[in-house]
């Protein structure tokens, strides 16, 4: 028997200051065995491959999925099992690494509103103009090549500006007819350290190793200062922000899955009606055949 839980205890409500302290990155397993895991992760996967082709056939909504996370928090792992049996036609990844200078030329938000998903598409972000109040924030130095006209050191004033600029933006995407899901896989620091370790003793992992990486850990309050000022300002009815328990993998796939799966049933998606007209038209086409 699976253990059931509610995605809405997940969930930042607008308006609420966040204390990242006070959320778990652990709770009991989803799940009491590897086999019964497999179970619900495929079950998952066939269901969201079923909502993805309804979705696509009704084109009316896009479907946003944003994941932000620390360093070795499970990105890739959640794209990569949630995702697996859905149709690429349907499905378009962006990984947004540090800006070009044809980027930091432009506003913050433009290179990734050039990655926004079409209406019928599912479109995740492997991080996102979130970066630009988490990195940029904990390292302001950052902001020199954006050469911005007020407030370049990277005052307060900046980043209220910032969680202004992206609450608008979301709001409008969300007008326009994007659905926002956006994932926070809150990691514990020690669980950081023993995934690294584990990079660091397995020959085809380690080449994602660096000292940056090392370096990182230092800041590792800041971030999570970062996180939390970012989480409380953005958090939205429209574009909520879930913080996702990230210290157990497996856990955290099967909700990430469960809140992108309930998001599109929310839109009561439908295959177009087909018309009087159409169905002669189809009727006729038949007979050539």
């Amino acid at each position: 028997m699976k253990r059931a839980f509610d995605t809405d205890s997940l969930r930042v409500r607008p308006g609420t200051p966040v204390q990242l302290e006070e959320w778990p990155t652990r709770v009991k397993p989803l799940w009491k065995s590897k086999k019964q895991y497999h179970e619900q992760l495929e079950r998952g996967v066939e269901e969201l491959s079923d909502l993805q082709r309804l979705h696509f056939a009704s084109d009316r909504y896009a479907l946003l999925l944003i994941l932000q996370g620390m360093d070795a928090s499970g990105k890739d792992g959640v794209i990569r099992h949630v995702m697996s049996g859905v149709n690429p036609q349907g499905c378009q990844v962006a990984s947004f690494k540090a800006p070009s200078a044809e980027e930091s030329a432009h506003d913050f938000l433009w290179r990734t509103s050039r990655a926004l998903p079409e209406r019928g598409q599912i479109g995740i972000f492997n991080r996102s103009y979130y970066e630009e109040v988490l990195i940029v924030r904990v390292h302001p130095e950052l902001l020199s090549p954006q050469r911005l006209p007020n407030e370049p050191s990277g005052g307060e004033r900046l980043w209220k500006d910032r969680f202004r600029s992206i609450v608008e933006h979301e709001e409008h995407l969300h007008r326009s007819g994007t659905r926002i899901i956006k994932c926070f896989l809150h990691m514990s620091k020690e669980e950081q350290a023993a995934r690294f370790r584990d990079r660091i003793d397995d020959a085809r992992k380690n080449w994602k190793f660096s000292e940056s990486d090392i370096l990182e850990r230092k800041s590792w309050p800041h971030y999570m200062q970062a996180y939390a000022a970012c989480m409380t300002a953005t958090s939205s009815a429209h574009a909520p922000w879930y913080i996702v328990p990230a210290d157990d993998k497996k856990n955290a796939r099967l909700m990430v899955s469960r809140i992108v799966r309930e998001t599109l049933h929310a839109l009561r998606l439908t295959v177009p009606t087909t018309t009087a007209s159409r169905r002669a038209e189809l009727a006729a086409f038949r007979e050539r055949l």
